[in-house]
C-alpha cells in the first residue's frame, strides 16, 4: 500500500464523519463547519493527487452541506443566522449569530441558496460533477423559457424573415431607476441579455434567413451577443432618427440601430437600395414606425418565405406570424 493509498483512505475515514455530522446538523454554524471541512480535503486530496474517487466523495459532501446550507437560508430572516434551528421548529430557541460573524460571504450565501433551489434530480448531476452548476442553471432557464413559449403559442415553423425588438434591460438607468421600470413594467416586461439569448430563435429560423434586431446605443454591443447565439452574422444596419430628443448619459440618444443579420444566404429580393438614415418623429414608448416594416417587406418579398415578429406589441399583418404581449 502506497502513501497515496494511504492518505486516500484515512481521508475517506474523515469525510465519512462529515456525512454524518453533516446529517445531524441543525444550524447555519454547524453545517458550515462540514462544508469547510470538506472544503479543505477536496483542496487536499487534488494537489496530493488522491484519485478520482477521493476528490469526488470530497466533492458531493462539500455540495450536499452547501445544499442544505442554502436551504436553511431560504427561511432564514435577513441579517441573522448561524444559531437558527431548521425550521421544522416554530420559534428561534437561540439568538442566531449573523452570517458575517459565521465567515459566510454573499458569494457562498448565493451559491448555496442557488444549489438549494436545483430539482433534486439536477443538483445530483451537479453533486457527482456530471455536470457544472452554471450548466445546470442555464439548461434549467431555457427549459423555463421554452416552457413560457409553449405557453404563449409561438407559432411553429421555419422563418425565412424574423423581425425582433427584444425588451431590453438596462443596468444603468436611462431615465431613473424607478422611471425606468415603472415604463418599462407598463409596456413589456424587461429581459436580461442571456434571457435573451436563451430563446430558441436558432430553432425556428429557416437555413437561409434574415434577421432585422432593434437595438439601442446603450446596448449595441450585447445586441451582438443575441445575433451570435441566435445563430445569424451581423450585416448592416439602418439608424432611426427619432427626430425629438431623448435624454441620456453622455449624449441625448435620439436614434436606434436595427441591425440586418443573415444565416446562410439571403440577399434581399429586390435590388432597391433603401436609406440607411430614416428620420421618423418618435410616438409612444418603444413602438416602432410601420415603415421599417414595409422597408423589411420590399426588401425581402413576402412570397418567397414565411415571416415572424418575436416580442410584437401590437397586431401585425396577416402576412405575419407574432409572438408577443400585443394582445395584452
Amino acid at each position: 500500500m502506497n502513501d497515496k493509498t494511504i492518505k486516500a483512505d484515512l481521508m475517506v475515514v474523515q469525510l465519512d464523519r462529515a456525512r454524518t455530522a453533516l446529517a445531524e446538523a441543525k444550524t447555519i454554524g454547524e453545517t458550515k463547519k462540514v462544508m469547510d471541512m470538506a472544503h479543505a480535503a477536496y483542496i487536499y486530496a487534488r494537489r496530493q493527487q488522491l484519485g478520482e474517487e477521493a476528490i469526488g466523495y470530497a466533492h458531493s459532501i462539500k455540495s450536499e452541506a452547501l445544499y442544505k446550507l442554502g436551504g436553511i437560508l431560504k427561511v432564514t430572516p435577513k441579517n441573522v443566522g448561524g444559531g437558527a434551528p431548521l425550521p421544522k421548529r416554530k420559534g428561534w430557541s437561540t439568538q442566531p449569530e449573523t452570517l458575517a460573524e459565521l465567515g459566510i460571504n454573499y458569494k457562498t450565501s448565493a451559491l448555496a441558496q442557488k444549489l438549494a433551489a436545483l430539482p433534486a434530480e439536477v443538483f445530483h448531476l451537479v453533486r457527482d460533477r456530471s455536470k457544472t452548476l452554471t450548466a445546470a442553471l442555464s439548461a434549467l432557464r431555457k427549459q423555463s423559457i421554452k416552457a413560457d413559449l409553449v405557453e404563449r403559442e409561438l407559432p411553429r415553423g421555419r422563418y425565412r424573415v424574423i423581425y425582433a425588438d427584444p425588451p431590453w434591460w438596462y443596468g444603468t438607468p436611462q431615465h431613473g431607476k424607478t422611471e425606468q421600470v415603472a415604463t418599462l413594467g407598463t409596456h413589456y416586461p424587461s429581459m436580461k441579455t442571456g434571457a435573451i439569448c436563451d430563446l430558441p430563435v436558432n430553432d425556428m429560423a429557416a437555413y437561409n434567413s434574415v434577421l432585422f434586431l432593434w437595438a439601442t446605443s446603450p446596448l449595441l454591443f450585447e445586441a451582438k451577443e443575441v445575433i451570435d447565439a441566435w445563430g445569424f452574422t451581423y450585416k448592416a444596419s439602418i439608424v432611426w432618427d427619432k427626430v425629438l430628443h431623448n435624454v441620456g448619459h453622455y449624449v441625448s440618444v435620439r436614434h436606434e440601430f436595427l441591425l440586418i443579420c443573415t444565416r446562410g444566404s439571403c440577399l434581399p429580393d429586390s435590388d432597391k437600395l433603401h436609406d440607411s438614415v430614416v428620420s421618423i418623429e418618435r410616438t409612444a414608448h418603444s413602438a416602432k414606425p410601420e415603415q421599417f416594416r414595409d422597408i423589411i417587406d420590399e426588401m425581402y418579398t413576402p412570397v418567397k418565405g414565411d415571416r415572424l415578429e418575436l416580442f410584437a406589441r401590437a397586431p401585425t399583418p396577416k402576412h405575419w406570424a407574432s409572438w408577443g404581449n400585443q394582445d395584452a
